[in-house]
């Protein structure tokens, strides 16, 4: 599983986000250059706006199956559907794997009190990034 999942790690360790990471590696495949992908996703990072809530790399999976399967008439809800049936499968596989969708659940982390600490080296927030590039694999084609 090559391409999207080592873009999606160059991305991270180049300093973006989590969401900004995984959401990039895939957005120009629909059509989204990547500095609107950036900053689509970039206040996802960090567990939505660094609250350690939503893991930012399975808000950037959703945002991937947004992409691939959304709906742009407002009265199309098979489309809609099938994007949040996508994200949710997505997501389940990726709680499956980890044992949770929430950031603090995931790094062990509550919400950082005014500047954002730096976080230890050991975080598991590149392979987080990896797998969930991995799972949207099956998204393509």
């Amino acid at each position: 599983m090559g391409t999207h999942a080592d873009k999606a790690v160059r991305l991270f360790e180049s300093g973006c986000s989590c969401s900004q990471a995984v959401f990039t590696a895939y957005a120009e495949d629909f059509g989204m250059d990547a500095e609107t992908a950036m900053k689509v996703s970039v206040a996802l990072g960090g567990g939505m706006g660094r609250m350690r809530e939503a893991c930012g790399a399975v808000s950037g999976m959703a945002l991937v199956a947004g992409l691939k399967y959304g709906n742009t008439d407002p009265a199309d809800a098979a489309a809609k559907s099938k994007a949040l049936d996508a994200a949710k499968a997505l997501a389940e596989k990726f709680k499956a794997e980890n044992g949770s969708v929430v950031c603090k659940e995931l790094l062990g982390l509550e919400p950082p009190r005014g500047q954002t600490e730096l976080l230890p080296k050991k975080l598991p927030c590149k392979e987080l990034v990896r797998m969930a590039a991995e799972l949207l694999e099956s998204l393509q084609g």
